[in-house]
């Protein structure tokens, strides 16, 4: 039988958003909330009109940042969020990343 997984587990969230989620501001809204979160990790556009974002922190603020997520800014109109969790790379510090 499993243990029960302590709360302070560090995970990792690997998210698209797909939506009007470019030209709305969705990354800087997404490194201000981050960051404020005190998460780590990167969020960049995606050449097909999705925002890529990885969050990595505790299991409760990076599922609360998921759930934010789905509203994004004001000015978002989010159709849909895809999360693929993966092992914690033990990243420091939030940014923007650009598409290599």
């Amino acid at each position: 039988m499993d243990k029960p997984t302590p709360p302070s587990e560090q995970i990792r969230a690997h998210v698209f958003v797909s939506g009007k989620v470019q030209g709305v501001g969705y990354r800087y809204a997404t490194v201000d909330t981050a960051s404020q979160m005190g998460l780590s990790g990167w969020v960049r556009n995606l050449p097909d009109n999705r925002v890529e974002a990885v969050f990595e922190g505790s299991r409760e603020v990076v599922e609360e940042m998921i759930r934010w997520c789905y509203q994004g800014p004001p000015a978002a109109l989010v159709k849909d969020v895809v999360v693929e969790y993966e092992e914690p790379e033990g990243l420091r510090g939030f940014q923007v990343r650009r598409v290599e």
